[in-house]
């Protein structure tokens, strides 16, 4: 006699999102602006120490985010400083604190962490959390959880709780400003279908002109299609994933560990350079940041790359192996200065330098935890057990 099937709890998966985070944490630090457009770029504050006017702004800096107030006005990240001071010339101008920013997102992933420990990690300002197993209500849940971040951080956050990630994903966008969604598979229709098929995580603007072309503007619109017309117009692939995320169909787990394969950071110049003493100074700064994230993280990597963009928009890589992982500033530096110095010395500084950027690869514990070891052995030599 064969024992009963066990029904499998119904999948239960939120996406919380910092609400505007670079931004909002500014705010915490200077409530004097809040209600005020502020963008958040460039890399100083005025000689008073007071944010900047944007409209004095004059550089080749990118917006790395703004106040919901600037977002009115058509300000958005990645956005040239220069076009979003046409946009917005009233703005007040702060700069990214990239310490603080990760500082307020390690307390807000340790906070839900506290209720629902199955979190996959999206960067530093979103996660997704599995809470099928989470007992409890789904919206006292999440009340839970953004009550825990704001406790943690005095940040407002939003959430949606749906049957799977494309929807928790899209959810989580419909109800900002510390927003919180639930979305049933009966919403599908009602909800997810009048949306615009660019909100789909992985449609692109190049895919939405084409649905545009095609006459395809919803979600609903793209779900009246076939997957044959889908196919036929995307290819195979993204046809049938088409198809199937305006159905709500996914079943991609909320995955809690992923190996990182690289470590990487970059900064872009105020103005266009040509000085080596600037572009030496930076990239001496962005291999102690490395080091530093390497470090606190427990990896190392055997291969340092240097990025540089011209001014023109041309972007040059160089790699550079090393025998053994590392992930001390020193040996990230020689190797990173090694790879610059692999470019010709004619193109190197053929035109000015918007971004210098340097990256960390081949990543693995065992490389750090090898390096511990040698550097316990050396200890143990200099001064005994």
């Amino acid at each position: 006699m064969h024992a009963p099937a066990v029904a499998q709890p119904r999948r239960r998966i939120a996406h919380l999102d910092m609400d505007a985070f670079y931004a909002s944490v500014e705010l915490l630090r200077r409530p004097e602006l809040r209600g005020l457009p502020v963008v958040i770029g460039g890399r100083r504050l005025a000689p008073d120490g007071q944010p900047r006017p944007l409209s004095e702004y004059a550089g080749r800096g990118v917006v790395t985010t703004s106040t919901y107030e600037a977002r009115a006005y058509g300000v958005h990240s990645a956005m040239s400083m220069m076009k979003a001071r046409a946009l917005c010339p009233q703005a007040l101008m702060l700069p990214a604190d990239f310490d603080e920013y990760r500082r307020l997102s390690r307390l807000f992933k340790s906070a839900v962490a506290s209720i629902a420990p199955d979190i996959e990690d999206r960067g530093i300002d979103e996660v997704y959390i599995d809470l099928t197993h989470v007992p409890g209500d789904a919206r006292l849940v999440a009340h839970s959880i953004k009550a825990a971040v704001r406790d943690a951080t005095g940040l407002t956050c939003s959430i949606a709780v749906a049957p799977n990630k494309l929807l928790a994903k899209i959810g989580s966008e419909l109800d900002k400003p510390d927003g919180l969604t639930l979305i049933e598979p009966d919403d599908l229709e009602s909800v997810i279908w009048p949306l615009p098929a660019k909100r789909i995580n992985g449609v692109g603007p190049k895919a939405s002109e084409r649905l545009q072309k095609l006459n395809i503007h919803t979600i609903g619109d793209l779900a009246r299609e076939t997957p044959q017309f889908l196919m036929r117009h995307f290819g195979h692939n993204y046809g049938r994933w088409l198809h199937d995320c305006a159905y709500g169909r996914d079943e991609r787990p909320v995955v809690t560990f992923q190996e990182p394969k690289s470590r990487s950071r970059e900064t872009t110049f105020e103005e266009d350079t040509r000085d080596w003493d600037s572009i030496a100074r930076e990239l001496v700064a962005l291999c102690q940041q490395v080091a530093e994230d390497l470090g606190r993280r427990g990896y190392a990597g055997r291969t340092i790359g240097v990025k540089v963009r011209y001014d023109n928009f041309r972007i040059v890589t160089r790699d550079n192996s090393v025998a053994v992982p590392v992930n001390d500033a020193l040996s990230i530096r020689k190797a990173a200065f090694a790879a610059l110095a692999r470019l010709a010395p004619a193109q190197r500084f053929a035109r000015p330098i918007r971004l210098i950027g340097v990256r960390v690869g081949a990543l693995s514990r065992a490389g750090a935890e090898a390096l511990d070891r040698a550097g316990r052995g050396r200890t143990l030599a200099l001064f005994g057990d």
